[in-house]
């Protein structure tokens, strides 16, 4: 057991003077500059030591792993317990995107290198601008490989609008001229030649009378180009319709339709998964003109409606049947029942319920 213990003792003894043996102590041997701007030229860091070793040390050469990193060292001997530097100077240009360079370091004490390391992402102007436009089809760059029109009125005009595209390759992309979709929606890319980095603009026309549907709505635009990436752009386009009401005079206003529900929320309790179960809502119309019912319609399959009927006299109410079936979702769920129609101060109403769906 003795001689087991002097053996670990040496052991711990020999590790610990080679922890120390090394005649540099570097503060750090690794050092990130983080976002580096290549218009701003170079950059540069100093790695500080100490000696602590027991005679002078010298070092006899810094070589760098690149061409684009420039050392500068102490070049004088450094008497123990001195200090001295080795500085690494990194020219980013024409080096876009993450980098990671050593230095090593040899001295006349130490057969074995010091390796330094220097590490950080060169910024171009270009990434500036693209900056936010982060999806891509091919080499165009734009925020969302979808356009979301918002609200669209259901009138018998193009509503417009724009999104940004970026050419983020290396090549100019030109616009063909040339879109597949349905006829209530129009593409224009400007310009049509965008040239590498450059931002232009993608404008999407709109026409929801001739699409002729209530809320909201999905499609598929594709958008042809000559990028060798990805020529044919596929998008999706959605847009929530609804009618659109010119302001009214006291007089009409008087005279308008006006829908009143009986019950804006429902709870369904506990229902069982795959099976529908039903409720039904009230629907008068307190005004003074017939009630036009336009759509009525859930937010998801699971949903089914049913109104009784479509045009509500003066006075008079129809009932909506909402049938709601779970299918194969579990635990708490809430869904939305939306009712379009043609009382011009509340057109658009909805519906809430509640279910807790269980096996």
């Amino acid at each position: 057991m003795r001689k087991a213990g002097l053996i670990i003792c040496l052991f711990f003894s020999l590790t610990s003077q080679g922890q120390i043996s090394r005649p540099l102590q570097f503060k750090e041997e690794s050092f990130d500059f983080g976002n580096v701007v290549e218009k701003e030229g170079a950059v540069t860091h100093v790695f500080e030591f100490t000696n602590t070793f027991n005679k002078p040390v010298k070092i006899l050469a810094v070589k760098p792993s690149c061409s684009c990193t420039a050392p500068d060292w102490s070049k004088e001997e450094i008497a123990p317990g001195k200090t001295g530097f080795v500085k690494a100077e990194f020219n980013p240009k024409g080096r876009p995107g993450f980098f990671t360079k050593t230095l090593t370091v040899t001295t006349d004490a130490d057969s074995n290198p010091f390796i330094l390391q220097i590490k950080g992402t060169v910024e171009t102007d270009h990434d500036k601008k693209l900056a936010g436009l982060n999806k891509s089809r091919g080499h165009w760059r734009v925020k969302s490989t979808s356009f979301n029109l918002g609200k669209v009125y259901i009138k018998n005009e193009y509503v417009v609008r724009e999104f940004q595209v970026a050419n983020g390759g290396k090549k100019a992309i030109n616009y063909l001229g040339s879109y597949d979709g349905p006829a209530y929606i129009r593409v224009n890319v400007e310009p049509k030649t965008l040239q590498p980095g450059e931002i232009g603009i993608i404008r999407i026309g709109y026409n929801g009378k001739v699409r002729n549907a209530y809320g909201l709505q999905s499609d598929n635009v594709v958008i042809y180009t000559d990028d060798e990436n990805i020529p044919a752009k596929s998008f999706d386009v959605f847009a929530t319709l609804e009618d659109f009401f010119p302001e009214l005079t006291p007089q009409e206003a008087a005279k308008a339709p006006k829908l009143l529900l009986n019950q804006t929320a429902l709870d369904f309790g506990r229902v069982n998964q795959n099976q529908s179960t039903t409720r039904e809502v009230t629907i008068s119309n307190l005004g003074q003109s017939p009630l036009e019912l336009r759509s009525v319609q859930g937010n998801c399959t699971c949903i089914v409606t049913e109104v009784d009927k479509q045009t509500i006299k003066t006075g008079q109410s129809a009932t909506v049947r909402i049938s709601y079936n779970p299918q194969d979702r579990k635990g708490t769920q809430q869904k939305a029942v939306t009712i379009y129609s043609n009382d011009p101060k509340d057109p658009v109403q909805r519906i809430i319920f509640t279910a807790y769906a269980e096996d």
